[in-house]
């Protein structure tokens, strides 16, 4: 993000943007781009939204995408092509199921499983809040992401990493307690909650309904943060010298459809830590409580 560039959430758009190839090994293939970011290696977002609008761009009898499952192999390099196989493995008339390989420099960095299904009539219950919410400042009452940054620095903080946390993630995030960028702010507790929306209207993309973008969406923003409450259990901010995160596996389930443009609610829980491994879990809730999507996760993480 360049100084003074008003934030966008064109990077996620530009993202899941694919590009149709031969394929070489499965049924279909496309191209992306993993987009800038300060580290060194691509984020894993980008991997789980291009893979699920690959996916769901293989089904075309009307479908929905509920459920995705996914390991990451190697790193994935920043501003490069990935390409995207979809294996067709069953398509029936409730469900359907496609693997989608990622493959960059000759080798596999990304497998996942996703599954799609018709949908028909049944019963409905939704999880009440948990007791984290509640009395929850809404995120109109929180600082942003720039504004917790502003006069920050120290640690393992660049211009770079400050710039990109402001405003180069496509999403406007919002932390209770606050952030875990430079200390971690708030009692050292395993759970905390993520306001967030994407900084302007999310634009259209070429070969996906809106409803699909909007699923491609969850699953690009939700990795930023998943790991966030196994670091605040640990006491180690992001800015932390030497330490080191990687995702490992990751899935997600969509439990109902709604468009992403207001601010969600993302409520997170650390599950696990131990032998240089953390698990994450999260909740996406609207703000009439709405629950939409969950997700679980497991990262490496080293501290030195």
């Amino acid at each position: 993000m360049t100084t003074g560039t008003p934030p966008t959430s064109e990077i996620f758009t530009a993202a899941v943007a694919l590009t149709p190839a031969e394929p070489e090994h499965f049924d279909l293939a496309f191209t992306a781009v993993t987009q800038p970011c300060p580290w060194p290696k691509a984020y894993g977002g980008d991997l789980v939204a291009q893979a699920a609008a690959a996916a769901m761009r293989s089904v075309t009898d009307g479908k929905t995408l509920h459920s995705m499952h996914s390991y990451f192999l190697r790193p994935a390099d920043i501003g490069a092509s990935v390409r995207y196989e979809v294996e067709v493995l069953r398509d029936g008339r409730g469900y359907s199921t496609r693997q989608v390989r990622g493959y960059q420099n000759g080798k596999t960095l990304y497998v996942c499983l996703a599954n799609f299904a018709a949908g028909e009539p049944g019963q409905t219950f939704e999880a009440e809040l948990p007791e984290l919410a509640e009395d929850l400042p809404a995120p109109e009452e929180l600082p942003s992401s720039a504004a917790y940054l502003a006069e920050l620095g120290g640690g393992s903080m660049t211009e770079e990493s400050k710039a990109y946390w402001s405003g180069g993630r496509g999403f406007d995030m919002r932390h209770v307690p606050g952030p875990v960028y430079l200390t971690v702010e708030g009692k050292q507790v395993p759970q905390q909650a993520v306001w967030l929306k994407p900084f302007d209207p999310l634009r259209p993309v070429e070969g996906l309904t809106d409803a699909q973008r909007d699923l491609a969406a969850l699953a690009y923003v939700c990795d930023y943060t998943i790991l966030e409450p196994v670091l605040r259990v640990l006491d180690l901010p992001w800015a932390k010298p030497g330490l080191v995160t990687a995702s490992l596996d990751h899935a997600m389930w969509f439990h109902r459809p709604e468009p992403v443009g207001d601010w969600l609610l993302y409520l997170q829980e650390a599950g696990a830590a131990d032998a240089g491994r953390g698990l994450g879990t999260g909740r996406f809730f609207t703000r009439d409580h709405r629950h939409l999507a969950t997700v679980v996760q497991e990262g490496m993480i080293r501290p030195t």
